[in-house]
């Protein structure tokens, strides 16, 4: 699995999660609950496979959104 990006908003997460599902990506996000419930500044993470990352990457960027790194 390799990380697309991190980001607290559970909405934003929601939606791109829906759009790499409407293009047959799986996702999965990973220390969701995390952040909620200890104050570590762990922010969740949403990961795609590796095979899919490059695809996925691509996806989002043509949507609009701004990925870290």
């Amino acid at each position: 699995m390799k990380e697309l990006l991190r980001t607290g908003d559970i909405v934003r997460l929601s939606y791109l999660r829906s759009l790499l599902g409407e293009a047959g990506i799986d996702s999965v996000v990973l220390d969701a609950n995390t952040g909620a419930l200890l104050p570590s500044g762990i922010l969740p993470r949403l990961m795609v496979a590796d095979d899919a990352w490059d695809e996925a990457r691509q996806l989002l960027l043509d949507a609009g959104e701004a990925l870290d790194g």
